[in-house]
């Protein structure tokens, strides 16, 4: 294995489940880079003060931050222990709740939430399906959900990619969000360095 393959295949790994000191360094990354794409999906799913919602893989945990100025209770829910751990120490307020767990298996009760938001997130998830399903479990009827996700064509450009990275055309994903229970909304495109990205708003019926 090449030096440079070696690198990507370390990244890749650091983006699906941040860890170590260069988990550290990937989670400021990831704040950095999805700011203006996280941003854009809390404004879509619009949060009020009564709301209870969630951020489903929430990495460096920009939306947490932005989250808890707008909504009730936040539940923040990752499968990487470090990621949950920096935020424990990042974030004081009683309005959040973190958790450390996987998207097919939410540690949530049924129809706890109004909203949810989860960026970047599927690529890493081999059953994105049942991951939807679970989704539709944890929202109340009426809930919406906000699935941030880069162009598929976009990402065919990235060395990293083709290190267990698992891209979805964005109308399959659509499909599965529908097979879930989950309709769609609303379809925003924003532009971002490197190619369009797309947020995907749901409603559970």
């Amino acid at each position: 294995m090449g030096v440079r393959t070696a690198l990507f295949r370390s990244l890749a790994s650091q983006l699906g489940r941040p860890r170590g000191l260069y988990g550290r360094l990937v989670a400021r990354m990831l704040n950095k880079g999805n700011r203006d794409a996280i941003t854009a999906a809390v404004d879509a799913l619009a949060p009020t003060p009564t709301d209870t919602v969630a951020d489903l893989g929430f990495g460096g945990g920009l939306g947490l931050g932005l989250l808890i100025e707008r909504a009730g209770l936040v539940h923040g829910i990752d499968y990487s222990p470090s990621m949950v751990e920096r935020a424990a120490r990042r974030f004081h307020s009683g309005k959040l709740r973190l958790h450390t767990g996987s998207m097919t298996a939410l540690p949530l009760a049924d129809a706890e939430l109004d909203g949810l938001i989860t960026l970047n997130t599927i690529y890493f998830i081999e059953d994105v399906a049942l991951a939807f399903t679970e989704m539709t479990r944890v929202l109340r009827p009426g809930g919406r959900a906000v699935i941030g996700l880069m162009d598929p064509a976009a990402m065919a450009g990235l060395p990293v990619v083709e290190h267990g990275f698992r891209v979805r055309p964005v109308a399959e994903v659509i499909d599965t969000l529908a097979g879930a229970g989950l309709d769609l909304v609303d379809h925003r495109e924003i532009g971002r360095h490197g190619g369009a990205y797309h947020l995907l708003v749901v409603q559970r019926a």
